[in-house]
């Protein structure tokens, strides 16, 4: 049996998933040989250029309908989860850290200088802590939270779908860069 007969008995989705098996490994090979060449100070060989450049068309061909389904199956699993709860179990379990922490933050916090002299300071400031969590950890566990999440999610991930789609990203340009921090935050930290 010739490679011919062979080419003849596969189906044409055959024939295709084996030219893409060829390319993947031209390309891998491609990109050894172009790196070894570089390291050695040589260029690259006309016919690796030009694969090379074949196979960044073919990733660029294919890079888009793969993200958009990706994102699709993202946005599949994300909208089955109950993000609020989790939060809400995570703050449960660290709750006395938690009111330790706020009550620290509060009694380090230069503007309660005068306040934290008030006798039962430490009582109130625990109480407050108590409560804000407490109310916190109810709004969480409320279904209706999870479906705030949920549509925020939902739709955060909607327009990243249409921006790749329309391909919205490459009309923006770089980032700006961030805002300076103040300096009486850089004493903070």
């Amino acid at each position: 049996m010739s490679v011919i007969d062979w080419l003849q008995d596969r189906s044409v989705v055959h024939l295709v998933l084996l030219a893409l098996a060829v390319l993947v490994v031209l390309s891998i090979g491609a990109a050894f040989l172009t790196r070894a060449l570089v390291r050695r100070g040589m260029k690259a060989p006309f016919v690796i250029r030009r694969l090379n450049l074949l196979t960044q068309s073919f990733v660029d061909l294919i890079k888009r309908p793969i993200t958009i389904a990706v994102l699709d199956e993202v946005a599949d699993v994300i909208q089955t989860g109950h993000y609020t709860k989790n939060i809400s179990s995570a703050l449960v379990e660290n709750r006395e850290e938690l009111v330790a922490l706020v009550a620290e933050k509060v009694r380090n916090d230069p503007a309660t200088r005068v306040v934290n002299r008030i006798p039962g300071y430490d009582t109130i400031v625990g109480q407050v802590s108590e409560t804000t969590l407490r109310v916190l950890i109810e709004m969480l566990g409320d279904p209706r939270m999870d479906e705030l999440v949920s549509d925020l999610l939902r739709n955060n991930l909607q327009q990243i779908k249409r921006a790749v789609r329309e391909r919205e990203h490459l009309k923006v340009g770089p980032p700006a860069p961030p805002d300076p921090v103040p300096p009486m935050a850089r004493r903070r930290r």
